[in-house]
């Protein structure tokens, strides 16, 4: 099969196993491109028997030396470290390979999850749970042991505690978030106390780049006080419009000197429980 061929049926579920382990949409969109062109200068490429594990394995081993040799840099990141924003793919309706892209393990929330495993136990969760490769395939991919493949995915697997249950339909998100920017324009306290959790927990990552709240604003009364504020600060500054983010809607603010602020939410039990603002521009040059 031509390079070509293979890159529009394996493209799209390469880039999601890179950007779940990376976090970077224009990282996981460089490497695939590199595992293209890798896979392009093999000398016969026809002798490869599973051309779809080789590009996995590629990939994977790629995203495996870029955590590695990115590791001090994100010990020094200033501030909170979110993802960058998956804009604009939401799933089934997009993208051909809807079961690489559900949204749930798209979701900000899961990504966050998978960053406190470490490098290698990502992967190999990532290619059992996600891609459904065999132990064996896996301890091929990432240099283990299919015994050692097996303890490391149930070591991550109890680590990693997700309720799917708790990503809304996509017509309830956008319902009671729209609910949410209307409500806090118009100062409706008792709508907000219905569409917030009272824990509700905002994190900003500008990055040192741009103004960002360095440590989570904690508790309704913080969090809805932290908008008020920004609402009373820059009336009339700002552009707001809602858009896909990370498979569920989410809100752009676009301000007058350019800086733009993409909110991205987690729910629990209907409620909002998480929002996740990410603001360093570095991180939406894709946007």
């Amino acid at each position: 099969m031509s390079t070509e061929a293979l890159y529009r049926i394996y493209k799209s579920e390469l880039f999601s196993l890179a950007y779940r382990m990376l976090g970077s949409v224009m990282d996981a969109e460089d490497i695939v491109q590199e595992a293209f062109l890798a896979y392009d200068q093999l000398p016969d490429p026809g002798s490869i028997r599973n051309e779809r594990a080789f590009l996995y394995k590629i990939v994977t081993n790629r995203c495996l030396d870029l955590l590695r040799s990115s590791a001090k840099k994100r010990e020094l990141y200033v501030g909170q470290w979110l993802p960058e924003p998956l804009i604009g793919r939401a799933g089934a309706e997009e993208e051909p390979s809807a079961a690489y892209l559900q949204r749930e393990s798209i979701s900000m929330a899961y990504l966050l999850l998978l960053q406190q495993l470490n490098a290698v136990e990502r992967a190999v969760f990532l290619l059992r749970e996600i891609f459904h490769y065999s132990y064996d395939e896996i301890a091929d991919m990432v240099g283990k042991s299919v015994a050692n493949c097996r303890q490391i995915y149930r070591r991550a697997k109890a680590g990693i505690h997700f309720d799917p249950e708790s990503v809304p339909a996509v017509h309830v998100a956008e319902e009671r978030i729209k609910a949410f920017v209307n409500s806090l324009m118009q100062g409706n306290t008792g709508k907000l106390l219905e569409l917030l959790s009272e824990n509700v927990v905002l994190y900003s990552d500008g990055g040192g780049k741009v103004t960002a709240a360095r440590i989570p604003v904690v508790g309704f009364e913080r969090v809805t006080g932290f908008f008020r504020n920004l609402l009373a600060m820059y009336e009339g500054k700002y552009d707001l419009s809602f858009l896909n983010v990370n498979g569920l809607p989410g809100v752009r603010v676009r301000m007058e000197d350019g800086v733009q602020y993409i909110y991205s939410f987690a729910f629990k039990q209907g409620r909002i429980e998480t929002i996740y603002n990410m603001c360093n521009p570095d991180k939406l040059r894709h946007v």
